[in-house]
């Protein structure tokens, strides 16, 4: 973690975002798959999420080259823009895909954990927007990156997320 999720890090805004990074954890733990994928929450921000989830046999889509599923790819990058969504200083209560277009640019290499970083870049009454990359250990070459729109789901007047 860089500290900004509040656990070790400087006082001040750190409160805030420690309490959603609390609330991205328990997002995360809620959802089977992440589990399954081992999700691990790198870091998070306002409106900013990083995931990462391990290279494993398990999810690997072609045994001949050892590649991993583009369906774990689309998962930790959905998971990752629900984060994002939920973390966004509008201080949202929970949040569901609408839709999410993943372009995938080149196989991730076998072995190397996989990394997504999704920010919530725009926020209406109803919908927040959001784009994505992952990468493995070369970030400068992306897996897939991804644009998505979310539902807002808005705390209940008086209430606090």
């Amino acid at each position: 973690m860089t500290g900004r999720d509040g656990e070790g890090g400087a006082a001040g805004p750190a409160d805030g975002i420690a309490q959603k990074a609390r609330i991205a954890r328990q997002f995360i733990a809620a959802i089977p798959f992440s589990g399954a994928l081992d999700m691990r929450l790198e870091d998070i921000g306002d409106g900013m999420a990083t995931i990462s989830m391990p290279w494993s046999a398990a999810l690997v889509g072609d045994p001949k080259t050892g590649v991993i599923h583009g369906g774990a790819v689309s998962a930790l990058m959905d998971t990752c823009g629900g984060a994002a969504v939920m973390c966004h200083p509008e201080a949202l209560a929970g949040t569901a895909t609408i839709d999410l277009r993943i372009d995938y640019m080149r196989a991730a290499t076998p072995g190397q954990r996989i990394t997504a970083r999704a920010e919530c870049y725009h926020v209406t009454r109803s919908v927040a927007f959001v784009r994505a990359e992952a990468w493995d250990e070369d970030r400068s070459r992306p897996v897939a990156a991804a644009t998505g729109a979310f539902t807002v789901e808005r705390p209940a007047s008086g209430d606090k997320p």
